[in-house]
């Protein structure tokens, strides 16, 4: 199965911008792949350095195991990333950017699921 997820929360709220990396974590560990697309705010969470300190309260951090699983694709929303001056240059190297039309192909695959935090 391919879950693509979407997500807006960034650093302001550490537990709410680590679930959707928890969920897409939990996913591969199954067997499944995922496009995890990150919107608004959460365009932070793609940011060299920046996930590792963000650490939620309860639940463990997953970004890692996500953005280098080969299962996985991260793309942080290039018009979100732009207004808040975030250039490619600054992004994980395992971040790509991209927009909506990767998120509807991501969404679109035959028996994709998609989810939304």
């Amino acid at each position: 199965m391919h879950f693509a997820i979407s997500s807006t929360w960034g650093p302001t709220d550490p537990t709410r911008a680590q679930l959707p990396f928890i969920f897409a974590s939990t996913a591969l560990a199954a067997g499944d792949s995922v496009t995890l697309m990150l919107f608004h705010d959460a365009v932070h969470m793609a940011t060299r350095g920046t996930a590792a300190k963000i650490v939620p309260v309860g639940p463990p951090q997953r970004y890692e195991e996500v953005v280098s699983h080969p299962n996985a694709t991260v793309i942080a929303c290039k018009p979100c990333a732009e207004v808040r001056h975030i250039g490619e240059a600054a992004l994980d190297p395992r971040v790509t950017m991209g927009g909506m039309d990767q998120f509807h192909a991501a969404a679109a695959r035959e028996s994709a699921r998609v989810i939304t935090f």
